[in-house]
């Protein structure tokens, strides 16, 4: 017994300092990997130098840099502009990625399976591949400079119902004798997928939103493409860009670019700190089965 006891005992200690260990660890990755936001933070409420300076903490402390930003620039028109796509593309997106899922979780039908595999093939060439074909149509119809923000619409949204594989995933979780006691009791396909499977699957309506809103919220490459610096059709992140210029950077935007780093941060790090639950059971659940 007293063996026992003391074997258990030396389980309980190796564990703890196993833990100790492991947090410690955590707690140093964490700290390192939040020194330059930190750092970015610090520096856009700097006031007594608007350029590159030796040092990070601020001697005068003020707002001066977010007024500016919003007052002095572009960057309304291009926060504006970013906020709108995203949340566009996130209604639409979701509406195409969950009838996309549904459809493919509990109908049958001929070709489903290889409709299925074309996309899963089509899904591995990479996007930018097709930009040059995508500028040419764009610019065709008069989507690109002061128009872009049509345009990122556009194509942000046309090819979601090809992001179907987690959310397919979530709804094999969820029993099919639900949806047909609710056919039964006279419901259609749509009355079944609004009023029984999405009532139940909040998670990955959740999940699909975040990552629906931050594709177009970070992105750069194409937007910059189609933009061509054009202010009007420019998003934040081809803005912000913009100010990477040796001299303005040294002398005034410095403080200012990075005043506009936080702002553009303070969305997404909100959506996750209130939405993180339902993001990680969407993930999880949708990687059950597909």
């Amino acid at each position: 017994m007293m063996r026992s006891n003391a074997h258990h005992m030396g389980m309980r200690t190796k564990t703890k300092i196993s833990n100790t260990i492991i947090y410690i660890v955590l707690v140093i990755m964490m700290l390192i990997w939040l020194i330059p936001f930190v750092c970015i933070l610090l520096e856009s409420f700097r006031i007594e130098s608007t350029g590159k300076v030796g040092y990070v903490i601020p001697k005068v402390w003020g707002f001066d840099n977010y007024i500016s930003l919003w007052t002095k620039t572009d960057f309304p028109t291009w926060y504006l502009n970013t906020l709108i796509i995203g949340l566009v593309v996130a209604v639409v997106q979701m509406a195409f990625v969950l009838c996309t899922s549904y459809t493919l979780s509990r109908m049958r039908f001929k070709g489903r399976k290889g409709l299925m595999n074309f996309i899963l093939v089509l899904g591995m060439f990479p996007g930018f591949i097709t930009m040059i074909v995508l500028y040419k149509v764009l610019s065709g119809v008069g989507l690109t400079n002061e128009n872009a923000i049509f345009g990122l619409m556009l194509v942000f949204t046309a090819s979601s119902g090809m992001g179907y594989y987690v959310s397919k995933g979530f709804f094999d979780t969820i029993p099919k004798s639900l949806d047909e006691a609710a056919r039964v009791d006279g419901a259609t396909r749509l009355q079944v997928l609004t009023k029984v499977t999405l009532p139940m699957s909040k998670p990955i309506v959740i999940y699909t939103i975040l990552t629906a809103f931050m594709a177009p919220w970070g992105d750069f490459m194409f937007a910059r493409y189609i933009s061509h610096l054009t202010s009007k059709g420019m998003t934040v992140a081809v803005g912000l860009q913009s100010w990477l210029n040796t001299e303005l950077m040294t002398n005034a935007y410095y403080t200012r670019f990075c005043a506009g780093g936080v702002m553009v941060a303070i969305p997404i790090t909100l959506l996750f700190m209130f939405l993180q639950k339902y993001y990680v059971e969407g993930v999880t659940g949708g990687a059950v089965k597909g």
